[in-house]
């Protein structure tokens, strides 16, 4: 079996460890040995960052061309090309990728990586038609979430009929961009929309995403998508309740500005108790995801007051010595803890 160097060196150190604490017999250790060795390069690893470095090149691409306006009447009068022609022209790419991705995944499930960039470059070739198809219909009112709403219902179809996890991401990055996008229009960009700023709204939309992730986790026709859509409204709901305890309730940055942070600090110790809830009902209910967010973000927390408490009134000497110390003390507890924990395994 082939495994990467730095597993190696941990068998290796195990298989010492267990020998001299007489657990397993030299000739034990040489045949455990023999069955593995270390790999000469982590091919893998190499492709699945490489094609994650080109769909991000993809993305700034994309955005490079659809901002660039400049570029776009270049185009325009070069090419003279509608909107609605860009529009289905990208349908159309977006629909022979997404063909082409169906037939790769069965005959040839293996190469997950390219067959996750096909779909990605078609993901991107959807928005594009979608984008292109408003631009055509635009009258001018600005009410274009519309078109995000139409993308989180095309992207649901297809991530359905293909069985795609990373289509369902965008259809859950497409509803908060909806709602953000929705809310503003609704309130006419006032900044808040029923007294909250978008951080607030979207711990509200968050929660909701959570709570609605738990209740279908059962239902068969979701169970596929459990995972991703758990774990995507947990992301909005603590980095926004991160969010909302360093902002608070202001709309603009001049009005934060004009107070002192330690005023907020009912919103840190809010987003603190959401942490060690969802740290008590991790643990509670072996739920790995809450337990992890909550020790996740409760440590960014902890760390996001003490800068904001500190920085100004410390000696810069002492303010990261005891920062460093307390990054040693938490290193060595989890050491412990994993030595314990392997220990039983």
């Amino acid at each position: 079996m082939k495994i990467d160097q730095e597993k190696s060196d941990f068998l290796d150190e195990m298989l010492d460890h267990w020998q001299e604490e007489n657990l397993l017999t030299p000739a034990d250790i040489q045949k455990l040995k023999a069955s593995y060795e270390a790999k000469s390069f982590d091919w893998r690893r190499l492709a699945q960052y490489s094609f994650w470095v080109a769909m991000a090149c993809g993305v700034i691409s994309l955005g490079a061309l659809l901002i660039d306006n400049k570029f776009l009447d270049y185009l325009k009068n070069l090419y003279d090309t509608p909107d609605s022609i860009i529009s289905l022209l990208s349908a159309v790419g977006a629909g022979i990728l997404y063909k082409i991705s169906f037939t790769r995944k069965k005959t040839m499930p293996m190469q997950v990586f390219s067959n996750d960039a096909i779909i990605f470059t078609a993901v991107m070739l959807t928005a594009n038609a979608i984008a292109y198809l408003g631009k055509t219909f635009d009258k001018g009112d600005g009410h274009f979430s519309i078109l995000i709403l139409l993308s989180v219902f095309i992207y649901g179809i297809l991530a359905y009929l293909f069985k795609s996890r990373l289509i369902w991401i965008f259809v859950l990055i497409s509803l908060g961009a909806w709602f953000g996008t929705e809310t503003g229009y609704m309130s006419r960009d006032n900044l808040y929309f029923l007294g909250m700023n978008y951080p607030l709204r979207f711990v509200a939309f968050g929660l909701v995403l959570t709570a609605i992730s738990l209740s279908l986790k059962n239902v068969k026709i979701f169970r596929q998508f459990y995972d991703t859509t758990y774990i995507c409204g947990m992301v909005y709901l603590f980095v926004s309740l991160w969010l909302i305890s360093v902002f608070g309730n202001f709309g603009t940055l001049d009005k934060w500005y004009a107070i002192k942070q330690i005023s907020l600090f009912y919103w840190a110790i809010i987003s603190a108790v959401a942490c060690v809830a969802s740290i008590f009902i991790g643990l509670k209910y072996r739920d790995d995801i809450a337990r992890e967010f909550g020790i996740t973000f409760l440590f960014i927390n902890l760390y996001t007051r003490y800068f904001e408490y500190f920085w100004d009134s410390w000696h810069k000497a002492l303010f990261f010595s005891v920062l460093a110390a307390s990054f040693w003390l938490i290193g060595r507890k989890a050491e412990k803890i994993w030595n314990v924990e392997f220990l039983k395994k």
